[in-house]
């Protein structure tokens, strides 16, 4: 089972970033780097390795004159995370069972 798990979703930086898109039908990039506490320059790099994967969409666009950039998670990368999260719970309950 933990061949499931998912390799984009090791670090918890890409995990806590498409868990909290997952919430969401689309979040300000700014409100993400906010709720998973991180510097706009690594929360970039996370997301352009999801976008890579066609895990995370990026759209850009303006409120006024400001510029703003906001974050969806594709339905591939829902499904791949709620793949990962089954072969987490997978791995805890078989080892709670044999605790």
């Amino acid at each position: 089972m933990t061949d499931e798990l998912d390799d984009a979703f090791r670090t918890a930086n890409r995990l806590r970033i498409s868990a909290f898109l997952s919430g969401c039908d689309e979040a300000e990039f700014r409100a993400v780097q906010e709720y998973c506490d991180l510097s706009p320059s690594n929360l970039s790099k996370n997301v352009a390795a999801l976008e890579e994967l066609g895990y995370v969409k990026v759209r850009k666009g303006h409120v006024g004159k400001t510029p703003r950039t906001w974050l969806v998670l594709t339905e591939d990368g829902r499904q791949a995370l709620a793949g990962h999260l089954a072969a987490l719970q997978h791995i805890a309950d078989t080892a709670a069972r044999h605790a």
